[in-house]
């Protein structure tokens, strides 16, 4: 049998670099409100030193985005409406339809249970339909709660939450020094990468993130990378039925003076500066190993063995996959070496 071939042009991916203060506020909050992994971001310090300055109304706000996990239906909106500024971003809010707003809001699971969240959107008013949409995930940290969340506040209070707390954090942020040099960052950082080579997009992921090495997943046509400072050192993945959204931290090259050491050297230090830590990651030299067969190895609960690896993830010291944990040798190699560039021709 004789195959006819006609060449046709190959799609790949669009891919695109995204950067607004609303980002940046959104991303704030999300890490603010962030409890098990707050005390391993880089502003976590500043955000408890300058409590007092936050008025009631925000901490209130943020009150409620913590419990209920809320945060998230903030990225999917921003996604979907590319906002440049808070009042940009609660006007189009508002021109939202109800049904549209849920579709947005509620998470992608797979193709499977697609149908199932198309109709808790379209039905947003029983709350039985978010119940069992949570189901599905039941084993996420927190997916399973923000569905019923969703179901628990009307769309108007809804709404209102986010208008006044990204308003209130704004008002707040924008108010520190840092932030115009912030923005002015991200902004070069957008400029930079308006040329991007779309025939090798996973190179580009990788090149100008850092490091991430992204597989193409079936159904995602679009792929977001979105710089940020405030969710620093953690690089944030979510996903929307046909988007990849990757948060990468801002390189730090952007704003260090000379004799300023950078948080990555101060994190990494800290992360090494404890003698259970130190043994850990001497144990995960030798091989992976599971959350469980350390707790049993070093009679330690998993509560606490799980804060000290969080730290040694956070200064990359450390991997983890589907639950496995292993050395990053890379990072522990090149971490003494940035130590001698920091302290330069003084030694």
């Amino acid at each position: 049998m004789k195959h006819l071939y006609s060449p046709q042009p190959i799609e790949t991916i669009s891919l695109q670099v995204e950067s607004s203060p609303v980002w940046e506020v959104i991303l704030g909050i999300a890490g603010y409100t962030h409890a098990q992994l707050r005390h391993t971001f880089d502003l976590d310090e500043q955000w408890t030193s300058e409590l007092d300055s936050m008025s009631t109304s925000l901490l209130k706000h943020l009150k409620v985005i913590e419990e209920t996990n809320l945060w998230y239906g903030l990225i999917m909106l921003q996604d979907k409406l590319s906002a440049s500024s808070v009042l940009d971003f609660s006007n189009r809010l508002s021109e939202i339809p109800i049904d549209c707003f849920y579709d947005i809001l509620l998470p992608y699971k797979d193709r499977n249970t697609e149908p199932i969240r198309k109709a808790t959107a379209s039905e947003h008013h029983r709350g039985e339909l978010f119940e069992e949409y949570a189901t599905y995930f039941e084993t996420h940290d927190y997916l399973g709660g923000y569905v019923r969340n969703l179901s628990h506040y009307s769309h108007p209070e809804i709404c209102d939450l986010f208008n006044n707390t990204l308003h209130d954090w704004y008002k707040w942020i924008s108010q520190k020094e840092e932030w115009e040099k912030w923005t002015q960052a991200l902004a070069f950082e957008q400029r930079q990468y308006r040329l991007l080579d779309f025939t090798n997009p996973t190179e580009e992921i990788e090149r100008i993130t850092g490091g991430i090495k992204y597989l193409p997943e079936p159904s995602v046509w679009n792929v977001k990378l979105i710089p940020h400072v405030s969710y620093r050192p953690w690089i944030l993945e979510k996903r929307t039925p046909d988007t990849k959204l990757f948060f990468y931290p801002l390189k730090e090259e952007y704003f260090l003076e000379p004799g300023i050491p950078s948080n990555e050297l101060i994190r990494g230090h800290k992360a090494l500066g404890d003698e259970l830590r130190l043994k850990l990651l001497y144990q995960l030299l030798k091989g992976p190993l599971s959350l469980q067969e350390m707790s049993v190895q070093f009679n330690t609960s998993k509560t606490t063995l799980h804060h000290q690896l969080s730290i040694l993830k956070a200064a990359k010291f450390i991997r983890v996959d589907k639950g496995i944990y292993s050395a990053n040798l890379a990072q522990i190699n090149a971490f003494s070496g940035r130590l001698t560039q920091y302290l330069g021709a003084h030694i």
